[in-house]
């Protein structure tokens, strides 16, 4: 009777909390059973681990055996616990040292030929198992990924047999070197806001936006250049710290359909989901809560392109993650919380047609079908979005003009942008969008003349509490690009740009 004990780790969220997989051995009919809140998934492995050791022309002991899954009421899912699984049978029968096994944790889905899949979630692993102080081993593809951090050890490998001559003494596997350091990643990013024409306006706004992380809702009419300016923001956002890079490779690697973010270290994730899109694919969801575009745009762009075609209910969950930064998902069995520090990049038409206000096309829209296109976005959502933005159509002369001087580039841009977030980070360590109410009235302070003109024009505009703060951090962005306190001239540019609200359409 013997008793073998092997370390893993599950998923939960971009957390991976330990799971300590106990494997017994006793004599009696031959039987294989797994518990511990074990999935589908999981409750399979049985018939992979089983051919896997005799593939790997090892013993599968023919006897009774019982696995735990411990501790028993967290929810266990997908094939990582083949590794740790078929391990357990081979130390408990004695075919590999039990004390080998302590300073190792495991994870890795075995093919029925004993070679080793990848799986989800290595990096949530990694960070997990540096923290034990103990050596990680995973599938030879999950390699990399798991060696991001770079001051933990892992070991890689291509199958269940290699491991096993690692643990017997037979085959030392050498720890894994990363071929990518964080250190010297590099901000890339497609296209520079040279390639716009014109819209002075909307670039000026884009920087503000950039420089304290705020959202933006741009309306035009078609083809005046609102997805190119939304495309060309992450050119000049400031590069991601490696703290940054790590959270978006983890939340991305539990998402197996996403590409290897490994491959793109220091790209601000850019997400454009369709306005067919569903609320849990919004926000995140199903019986296995996975991350959503809120969460697979964490520490980047949500751009959402046609704002009012998206259903209503759909847009209205964003709202909470806007405020807090985070989105907990609840389901029966577990409640999972997702980081959605993302920002916000919307744009619309001004009516149903597009056309409304465009001098070189005519508004074929009733008054009544432009409000009821424009109710399809609710106060509540308009009040969280920090920069209203209206982006005329160009003027031709503009566009076709060619001996004018050349578009300021995206690193001449970034270059203004650096020291305003300095300035932030230095005062408050977070970008000024992200301030609570109680920071915004500690680090934005007004002069007695700007301070009556922004409750004169609070009335008139009729603003909310949540307005009034939203304008008060994009003035203190404004400052921060100056270098000074808070003017009125700063005061009057935030108000500015809070332009598209949620009124009616008079017909003028």
């Amino acid at each position: 009777m013997t008793l073998a004990v092997v370390f893993s780790r599950a998923s939960l969220g971009i957390d991976a909390p330990l799971v300590t997989v106990e494997t017994h051995i006793s004599n009696g009919l031959p039987g294989f059973t797994i518990v511990g809140l074990p999935e589908t998934a999981v409750k399979e492995s049985k018939d992979r681990v089983r051919s896997a050791i005799i593939n790997s022309r090892l013993t599968f002991p023919t006897r009774r055996i019982t696995v735990n899954l411990a501790p028993a009421d967290l929810p266990k899912e997908g094939g990582r616990f083949d590794l740790p699984i078929a391990l357990g049978i081979l130390a408990a029968s004695q075919q590999i040292p039990l004390h080998n096994l302590k300073q190792y944790e495991f994870a890795g889905e075995l093919a029925l030929s004993g070679d080793l899949h990848p799986i989800y979630g290595t990096l949530a692993l990694a960070l997990a198992a540096r923290k034990s102080d103990r050596t990680l081993v995973v599938p030879q593809k999950n390699a990399e990924e798991a060696a991001l951090p770079g001051d933990n050890t892992v070991i890689a490998a291509h199958s269940l047999l290699a491991i096993y001559q690692h643990l017997s003494g037979q085959k030392h596997l050498n720890p894994y070197r990363a071929k990518k350091s964080l250190s010297k990643h590099t901000q890339t990013f497609e296209g520079d806001f040279s390639d716009i024409r014109g819209q002075m306006h909307a670039k000026r706004a884009l920087e503000i936006a950039a420089a304290g992380g705020h959202s933006v809702l741009m309306m035009g009419p078609p083809g005046t250049g609102k997805t190119l300016l939304a495309s060309r923001l992450p050119g000049i956002m400031p590069p991601l710290s490696l703290d940054q890079i790590l959270e978006v490779i983890a939340i991305h690697s539990l998402v197996p359909q996403t590409p290897s973010w490994v491959d793109s270290m220091g790209k601000r994730p850019f997400r454009a989901p369709h306005h067919t899109a569903s609320a849990v694919a919004l926000v995140g969801g199903s019986s296995h809560p996975r991350p959503g575009e809120v969460s697979l745009a964490h520490h980047g762009i949500l751009f959402l392109d046609e704002l009012p075609e998206f259903d209503r209910q759909v847009l209205e969950v964003l709202r909470e993650p806007l405020e807090s930064g985070t989105i907990l998902i609840s389901r029966a069995a577990r409640q999972v919380q997702f980081p959605a520090q993302f920002q916000l990049i919307a744009a619309m038409n001004p009516c149903p047609c597009g056309y409304l206000g465009n001098p070189r096309n005519r508004c074929q829209c009733r008054a009544e079908h432009i409000n009821r296109y424009r109710s399809r976005l609710s106060g509540p959502l308009l009040d969280r979005i920090d920069i209203h933005l209206e982006v005329p159509a160009v003027p031709i002369a503009t566009l076709t003009a060619h001996h004018t001087a050349p578009e300021e580039n995206s690193a001449a841009i970034l270059e203004r942008i650096m020291p305003a977030v300095t300035r932030q980070q230095a005062r408050s360590k977070k970008l000024n969008a992200r301030l609570s109410n109680t920071q915004t009235q500690q680090h934005c302070p007004l002069g007695p003349t700007t301070h009556s003109f922004l409750n004169a024009a609070m009335e008139k505009l009729g603003m909310s509490a949540r307005a009034y703060h939203r304008t008060l951090r994009v003035a203190r962005t404004i400052a921060d690009l100056e270098n000074s306190e808070i003017t009125l001239e700063n005061v009057q540019e935030a108000l500015s740009y809070r332009a598209i609200r949620h009124s009616r359409y008079d017909g003028s």
